[in-house]
């Protein structure tokens, strides 16, 4: 038996036929067998549509009052899943981030989790209803309503699964998992069957949109295993895991405890709705077995599905079991045999500003980069360049969110006098492309492949910077698309078949 907490992204719920179709797949992994907690995003682009007519009544909106207007669309999801779920004969339970007791600070607009007390929803599953959240908010410290940033509901259901320490958190989305580049631009990527967190980090970090860069630190911090897939298919995805690319979870049968579940309970099921009495032991049926699917216990053909009073007891002991049994081998120990590259992600949601003729002294750039941190701007990519002969001038760019660049340039605007520089450019159309892979660290000339690649494309260079397992590259906007194929290329990372489906989504 298994808690499975289950998130299912915008294009997964963007109609009522949508809705349905998850309904079932929840149903379906219930009657499996396992305790199941969903988290919903908005329908379709909900969140697009009301953030265009708040754009449309004011060029400056309140923090606070764009929380609660956007958390109305993963309210509406939550609840018109629940009424599915109760429709096919199964007892669901909706639930507002506050309500699941998703706790946060106070930075409207992208609001950090710092803590998660979900009594209801434990009391909800444990009496054998589903419980549907909304994700992508909680609620502070003075009762208001926070959202997490986009892309927040898959740090919701991160959070939910550490704290009731669900055996494994599904993200649900629109392709069969993460792929060695975004499928829209490279028809050739190949969906990659196990990433380390670390991987999945940095691709997270640098532009990779299948999981949020938050959700993905969340579960790395609390063990959580992670398996991204599609909810148009039943195809296997992509494991994300703590440690060694083979270190799969795989949810244990706990024997004596399933013989319990099979037990008749005719509270649990009444006798209209059981059907012929099962076998009551799993000796006379066969051993249960791991779906290679779903990656949940199911149990012997011809046995009744798990009653309501004994789940939490089960997947109880299945927890222990697992966090006995499994390993958790250091990455950094185990990646010999890993790919060179596991994929390539880009990012054009940058911009790139550029100081001139900054004085090259000592401290110049901490004062910079003190008034850019008052704006609570986050950088990504620094470049200084080597001074001038004579001159004791330099150029220091960087890049940040295209959200926070206005801010930062009109700080640094305002101190111009004080920093000495000579002038600030500001370029918006700018793309970033990053190589991640774990088999960086034992195999050199990955670098030079690189270059090369970018040089034959005609792909000119901005800027470059590297940690242990990437290098990211600053290029033109215009070119991403064309570097991103070309490199994927060079790596040898297109698949000799189309493996890729985009089932849903609209890509706003």
């Amino acid at each position: 038996m298994a808690l499975v907490v289950q998130k299912y992204g915008g294009s997964s719920v963007s109609d009522v036929e949508a809705m349905r179709r998850v309904a079932k797949r929840v149903v379906a992994t219930r009657n499996a067998g396992n305790t199941v907690v969903v988290v919903v995003s908005a329908m379709g682009d909900t969140t697009d549509e009301l953030l265009d007519m708040a754009d449309a009544l004011t060029a400056q909106a309140p923090g606070r009052e764009m929380d609660i207007l956007l958390s109305a669309g993963e309210r509406i999801s939550m609840s018109l899943l629940a009424m599915a779920i109760n429709e096919l004969g199964v007892p669901a339970r909706a639930y507002t981030g506050a309500q699941a007791g998703v706790l946060t600070d106070s930075k409207y607009g992208k609001a950090s989790i710092v803590g998660v007390l979900p009594e209801r929803v434990a009391r909800a599953i444990q009496v054998g209803a589903v419980a549907v959240v909304a994700g992508f908010q909680g609620i502070n410290e003075v009762e208001d309503v926070t959202t997490l940033g986009r892309g927040g509901s898959d740090t919701t259901a991160v959070a939910l699964a550490a704290a009731l320490k669900a055996d494994v958190c599904e993200i649900y989305t629109d392709v069969d998992g993460l792929f060695s580049a975004d499928p829209r631009i490279v028809p050739s990527a190949h969906r990659i069957e196990s990433l380390t967190s670390e991987e999945t980090l940095e691709m997270a970090a640098n532009g990779a949109k299948i999981l949020h860069l938050r959700a993905v630190e969340y579960a790395r911090r609390f063990g959580v295993p992670i398996h991204v897939r599609s909810s148009f298919s039943d195809k296997t995805g992509t494991w994300i895991v703590d440690g060694s690319r083979e270190d799969r979870p795989a949810i244990p049968a706990v024997a004596a405890h399933l013989d319990k579940v099979l037990d008749d309970d005719p509270e649990a099921h009444p006798a209209e709705r059981r059907g012929p009495r099962p076998a009551r032991s799993l000796s006379a049926l066969g051993v249960a077995s791991v779906d290679a699917v779903t990656g949940t216990v199911v149990a012997p053909e011809g046995a009744e599905q798990p009653n309501a009073t004994l789940v939490d007891e089960a997947h109880q002991t299945a927890i222990a079991t697992r966090a006995q049994a499994r390993t958790r081998t250091s990455a950094k120990e185990n990646n010999v045999e890993a790919p060179v590259i596991s994929g390539i992600a880009h990012d054009r949601s940058q911009d790139k500003i550029t100081l001139v003729g900054v004085p090259d002294v000592p401290g110049a750039a901490a004062r910079i980069f003190a008034i850019v941190a008052g704006t609570e701007t986050n950088i990504d990519m620094i470049v200084q360049d080597v001074s001038a002969s004579g001159s004791n001038l330099t150029n220091i760019s960087f890049t940040c969110p295209d959200g926070d660049s206005a801010a930062a340039r009109e700080a640094l605007e305002a101190a111009q006098d004080e920093l000495g520089f000579a002038a600030l450019e500001f370029n918006p159309n700018i793309g970033k492309l990053s190589l991640v892979g774990a088999g960086m660290r034992s195999h050199p000339g990955v670098s030079a492949r690189l270059f090369s690649a970018l040089c034959e494309a005609g792909v000119n260079i901005q800027m470059i910077s590297t940690s242990e397992i990437r290098i990211s590259v600053v290029v033109d906007d215009a070119v991403l698309d064309e570097a991103v194929r070309a490199v994927h290329t060079a790596f040898g990372l297109d698949a000799s078949t189309a493996e890729a489906v985009v089932y849903g989504g609209t890509g706003r």
